[in-house]
């Protein structure tokens, strides 16, 4: 008898449902429009020091808490906002963190977040073959995190910079025998 085989996935994905759908349906995929990458941005900053799954599995709860993502809403957001989060058992209670998402939107008030990411796109990127040959950060994600900086964005360092340009489709990090990898062009 000839047993089902699974689709050829970036090693990093586990069994956990919640990757596999991430992975499948989202990673490496086009994201525009300010106030979705604006939650990008968040859920990365977030997940600094953490594992993804972490965030995967508390997003909606995330998302409930961040007022769906929209910038507005959150840039508005005061000393009872922060308050309320860090009591939120749904998200990850860090204050650094939540003071910094609200200090994003109220800087992402000020520019057009979708453009200004996408102004750093890498399509050249090249194709990992390996996870070893997947960089922390590369010039691009350096180049990104010191413009969202001058901004006035908080929480966004290269690392955590090139971990955005991933999720939302500025190069395309599916390994070469990925079963995604063409689908993100």
């Amino acid at each position: 008898m000839t047993g089902h085989t699974q689709p050829v996935r970036c090693g990093w994905v586990s069994s956990a449902p919640e990757y596999i759908a991430y992975h499948d349906e989202e990673w490496g995929r086009r994201v525009e429009g300010d106030d979705r990458v604006f939650e990008r941005l968040t859920l990365e900053a977030f997940q600094s020091g953490l594992s993804w799954i972490t965030i995967l599995r508390k997003r909606e709860n995330f998302r409930a808490a961040f007022a769906g993502f929209s910038i507005p809403a959150v840039a508005a957001f005061g000393d009872s906002d922060v308050d309320r989060l860090l009591a939120d058992t749904g998200i990850v209670r860090n204050r650094a963190k939540i003071e910094a998402t609200v200090a994003n939107a109220r800087a992402a008030l000020e520019v057009d977040l979708s453009d200004l990411v996408w102004r750093h796109a890498d399509p050249d990127s090249t194709m990992p073959k390996t996870l070893a040959d997947v960089p922390a950060q590369t010039p691009g994600s350096k180049a990104l995190a010191k413009e969202l900086k001058s901004r006035g964005f908080r929480f966004v360092g290269p690392t955590t910079a090139y971990a955005l340009m991933q999720a939302i489709g500025l190069v395309n990090d599916h390994l070469a025998d990925c079963w995604v990898r063409d689908s993100c062009r």
